[in-house]
């Protein structure tokens, strides 16, 4: 099957990837998807190879990647030279990046951990932990 003279409608790409027809829109004005051929009625004509695009995009996203990071993904997975090389610091950048909120959200549950652990669960609410904790101006 020759990918660039299929032609599928924005409805039908929509729906084979599971995005909504305004997500592709979205990535059309964003330039993370080349602008559709039109068709002679004004509509917009894909081929399959925008729905690899899409795929690629879904997954980056599920990994992490911010659109503009994927928009640097997308332009070199076509450089022949320093592709591969230059997606895997963005990819280590991208990890290392995970790893930080990873670390915070840590802190951030053991922190409400032992509110809650303090917490009789009963009593004046000026006297709860939780409360004095989020209420007090020092704690950081």
């Amino acid at each position: 099957m020759n990918t660039q003279h299929t032609s599928l409608t924005i409805g039908a790409v929509a729906k084979r990837v599971g995005v909504a027809i305004d997500t592709i829109r979205y990535y059309e004005r964003e330039g993370l998807l080349p602008e559709p051929v039109r068709r002679a009625s004004g509509y917009r004509s894909y081929g399959e190879g925008t729905i690899a695009q899409l795929r690629f995009i879904r997954r980056a996203k599920d990994l992490g990647f911010t659109l503009e990071e994927i928009r640097e993904l997308l332009a070199l997975s076509a450089d022949r030279q320093r592709g591969v090389k230059a997606v895997k610091q963005r990819a280590q950048q991208r990890l290392a990046a995970i790893e930080l909120r990873i670390a915070e959200l840590q802190r951030v549950r053991d922190g409400l951990a032992q509110l809650v652990e303090s917490c009789p669960g009963h009593g004046k609410p000026e006297e709860c932990p939780i409360l004095r904790a989020l209420s007090d101006e020092a704690v950081s």
